[in-house]
């Protein structure tokens, strides 16, 4: 299952957003079989904070563990983003190559 973020704005970074983007978003994770991936593109943003990533990225690392797997991204706002989520949870997200 593909997860385009973009769909929720191209500026992501307010912590009422992210939440309210996953609730939005939950009807459609039920439709995700068993050990499929769960792919999150941030392909087309221009701003992630990590207010927004910690709302919607880090319940579904809580829900899907090594299968929520992140698109690699050139946006420094997103790796940096990642990066501090990471740090944050101490954990590392997949990530796809």
């Amino acid at each position: 299952m593909d997860i385009y973020l973009k769909k929720f704005g191209v500026t992501l970074t307010s912590r009422e957003d992210g939440n309210e983007a996953l609730k939005a978003f939950q009807p459609s994770l039920k439709k995700a079989k068993d050990n499929e991936k769960i792919l999150i593109s941030f392909e087309g943003i221009n701003t992630f904070s990590p207010s927004w990533g910690a709302e919607f990225l880090i319940p579904l690392y809580n829900r899907y563990k090594e299968r929520l797997v992140l698109k690699n991204s050139e946006n420094l706002s997103v790796q940096e983003t990642v990066k501090l989520l990471e740090k944050i949870d101490n954990f590392i997200f997949s990530k796809q190559r």
